[in-house]
């Protein structure tokens, strides 16, 4: 049985490619390995080295910490103010996605605006 840190290492790869809009494929070859072990990693099947980590967090234009967080003391996912499958979402991700599109200074001033929607809604 897969351990709960690699099987939640494995959700935050899957995520932030599905984000970026990258494939298996992609990713693989942007880490030099076949696709078929990215899937094993982001079904926590095999457990990602940190040097491998390092290589996707770097294609995946994220810092090494992001596939942690979430993540609580003993190693099990934490509580989330979100559904865990929020991602799975296709609007969301198309949201995700066009956010992500948005130059960074835009993007700031529309994340302030929305933070300040959702605390009057």
């Amino acid at each position: 049985m897969p351990h709960p840190v690699d099987v939640h290492v494995g959700k935050r790869i899957r995520h932030r490619r599905w984000l970026t809009g990258m494939t298996q494929q992609q990713l693989a070859e942007a880490v030099g390995i076949k696709f078929q072990q990215i899937q094993k990693y982001e079904t926590g099947a095999n457990r990602v080295s940190a040097s491998r980590l390092w290589d996707m967090a770097e294609a995946l234009e994220v810092d090494v910490s992001f596939f942690f967080e979430g993540l609580a003391k003993d190693g099990h996912e934490g509580s989330t103010t979100l559904p865990a499958d929020i991602i799975a979402d296709k609007e969301a991700l198309d949201l995700v996605r066009s956010y992500y599109a948005i130059p960074e200074t835009q993007r700031k001033r529309l994340f302030d605006l929305a933070r300040v929607l959702s605390e009057v809604a």
